[in-house]
């Protein structure tokens, strides 16, 4: 066999290495998780400059003349949903190893959809009360297609702006069914992440809607590292996963300047992309030491209860936090109103938690099986 020879069936059949890891919950993907919400939430309450419905400014003036230290840094918080992206290509990818499409179906619908159209439903309802929304015809289907969460191909506009991710999050979701369909193996996944690059390589050069949809070269080396970061997990790192992880960094590298420009609008002042860069390769750092490391720390039920928060806290913080500090920052000194408003949205998100998602999504996953619709298995929620 030529050295040549070998090369083409390596690469045509790359050997699969064996699984190393063991099942169980990675507690600190819990816990970052929340971080990453948190982070977003500093963006949007004092890294980004103007904001809210129905005001040009939640605070009343820009938050670089509030925050005037602190403003230059929470403005690179944008960069939490980023890490998001990389989370879930490695949750989503983990959660889905051994299932069928219908349990994935099944889990992704028990997981988004309850916290989801409370959501929706309590941010419209105080958009309402205060004046910002009025109860008409447009108001009313806006909130209606919101509720299927696919309004944006509908061409609906978000009831909350942070919405946006979660239609990056279908497409995702979409695209992942299709290997998952064939049943996921290390080369059906390594063939998918391959073929979804190449994709977003082709979505910029090209007017096909379909292409163009489902290439998101803005958001695909951020889930595809996450996937890879999982097989590194499962199996072992291989020199085609680090090629590959290497060139989803690269790929992020050469969407941040887009990304950035996108963001100047609502921060008032451009960003360094090198710092943007080294914030992004921290979280690629993270994600994978947490996915190479020997160990799992168990952290206690505390770090997984914490990183249940997440969701809600991400649903519910963006409007809702800007009507209350558009009424209250010229009551309580900024930080002081910060402390408190995150405080209040964590433990409001504690209790859309308890008292929304878990029973909502127990009910409804009963009334999956009692009508057959589960094929007789468990749909696990992750």
């Amino acid at each position: 066999m030529t050295f040549l020879t070998a090369v083409r069936r390596g690469v045509a059949r790359p050997t699969v290495p064996e699984a190393t890891s063991k099942p169980g919950r990675l507690y600190l993907l819990d816990g970052l998780r929340l971080v990453a919400a948190l982070v977003v939430v500093a963006f949007h309450y004092v890294g980004r400059d103007n904001g809210g419905t129905g005001f040009t400014y939640a605070w009343g003036k820009p938050t670089s003349e509030v925050f005037p230290a602190a403003q230059p840094i929470a403005a690179y918080g944008w960069l939490g949903v980023q890490l998001f992206f990389i989370i879930s290509g490695f949750v989503i990818c983990r959660s889905c190893w051994g299932r069928t499409v219908r349990q994935f179906a099944i889990s992704r619908f028990l997981r988004m959809y309850p916290a989801y159209w409370f959501g929706v439903l309590l941010t419209s309802s105080i958009l309402l009360l205060t004046g910002v929304f009025t109860w008409d015809s447009p108001t009313r289907s806006r909130i209606l297609a919101n509720l299927t969460m696919f309004q944006s191909p509908m061409g609906m506009y978000n009831v909350d702006g942070v919405y946006w991710t979660l239609w990056a999050e279908m497409r995702f979701y979409l695209l992942f069914a299709i290997v998952t369909a064939f049943g996921l193996t290390y080369r059906r996944v390594l063939a998918f992440c391959g073929g979804w690059l190449a994709l977003s390589l082709v979505a910029p050069k090209t007017d096909n809607t379909l292409i163009q949809m489902f290439g998101m070269p803005d958001a695909s080396p951020f889930f595809v590292a996450g996937i890879v970061m999982y097989l590194m997990h499962r199996f072992r790192p291989t020199l085609v996963l680090w090629l590959l992880l290497g060139a989803t960094w690269l790929l992020a590298w050469d969407q941040l300047p887009g990304l950035m420009a996108g963001m100047q609008g609502y921060i008032g002042h451009r960003q360094s992309q090198i710092a943007a860069l080294i914030i992004v390769s921290v979280f690629y750092a993270v994600v994978l030491t947490i996915a190479l490391a020997r160990r799992t720390p168990r952290l206690g039920t505390w770090i997984t209860s914490a990183g249940a928060l997440t969701y809600p806290l991400y649903l519910l913080h963006q409007e809702i936090g800007w009507q209350v500090i558009h009424r209250l920052h010229d009551t309580l000194p900024p930080w002081v109103l910060v402390v408190l408003l995150v405080s209040a949205m964590l433990v409001a998100a504690w209790l859309v938690h308890r008292l929304i998602e878990r029973p909502v999504a127990t009910a409804l996953k009963r009334w999956i099986g009692r009508l057959g619709l589960d094929g007789g298995r468990r749909a696990a929620r992750s």
